[in-house]
């Protein structure tokens, strides 16, 4: 329970994978108000800033994002209107507001060229639409000037909504045997430990009064979706499915991917004392924790 004189934090997209996870350690920190689509459409600037004051926020923390990225090489529109546009119009409220604005970006606004983990002084150049998208959305925060932080992370998954750990475990109901992509490489982040992480960084800028910026925000280590997938079915007893690694030429996709991708968040841990578990880590701690809900 918050003191009485806890902040207020308003939370949009609270039913996505990192907004749902955010709800708990948010709330240790301040009254949390978590608005629906109705009452603040990312579409509809004018929702936007009528819930601001309405909610008038101590803290904003921006969980939604058009995320789907081979779609958004269809809907271009679409996507600018929430990655980037959005944002902007984000951080114009909460500077009139006089709130912190907390908004997350992607490791997607990289190249993949490189050889060694990115830092957030790294040139961005994104090869997709979603990736361009995001890193527009990260320039209107940061042309707005207010009190803001950027947090790039990467390969987000939990045990809700769609992404690459549930697609794993459905796909090993329906097939033995599956190809996955051994030429990517990044780090797999789960959506609990984001949060966690995102309320330590933001109980340290109330503190303390900053510092704000753009901070990367992954787990530790690296591996490829191939290696991914074979520690997810080693994680949840799955070892009677046969993963197969395969090039990414030999599964194409509308968007084009990355090929490497890690994120260094040496600066997050330094400057916030936080603990960086490795993305295996992570994994076993969200097998744990479903197996703790599932108990009677």
């Amino acid at each position: 329970m918050p003191p009485p004189d806890a902040p207020t934090i308003l939370l949009i997209g609270a039913t996505g994978q990192i907004g749902h996870a955010l709800r708990g350690p948010l709330s240790a920190l301040g009254a949390v108000v978590a608005p629906d689509r109705d009452a603040l459409d990312l579409a509809a600037p004018g929702t936007i800033r009528d819930a601001v004051r309405e909610a008038a926020p101590d803290v904003i923390v921006n969980a939604a994002a058009y995320t789907a990225v081979d779609r958004a090489e269809e809907e271009p529109e679409r996507a600018a209107a929430l990655n980037a546009r959005a944002p902007g119009v984000l951080a114009e409220a909460a500077a009139e507001a006089g709130a912190w604005l907390v908004h997350y970006s992607t490791d997607y606004v990289f190249d993949g060229t490189a050889r060694a983990p990115y830092v957030e002084t790294d040139r961005p150049h994104p090869i997709n639409t979603y990736g361009r998208t995001k890193l527009e959305g990260e320039q209107a925060v940061e042309a707005v000037g207010g009190r803001h932080l950027i947090l790039r992370t990467s390969w987000v998954y939990s045990a809700r909504r769609a992404n690459f750990l549930r697609s794993m475990l459905r796909l090993a109901d329906e097939h033995d045997t599956l190809t996955v992509v051994d030429d990517q490489t990044g780090t797999p982040t789960w959506a609990g430990w984001i949060a966690e992480a995102t309320a330590a960084v933001l109980g340290h800028v109330l503190d303390n009064g900053g510092p704000g910026g753009r901070y990367h925000l992954a787990a530790s280590g690296q591996t490829s979706w191939y290696g991914f997938a074979t520690a997810i079915f080693a994680q949840f007893g799955r070892e009677d499915v046969t993963v197969e690694p395969i090039p990414t030429e030999e599964y194409p996709t509308p968007a084009a991917r990355p090929a490497y991708t890690v994120l260094d968040s040496g600066t997050a841990r330094t400057t916030f004392g936080l603990d960086i578990p490795t993305w295996s880590e992570q994994l076993a701690a969200l097998r744990h924790q479903m197996d703790a809900e599932t108990v009677p």
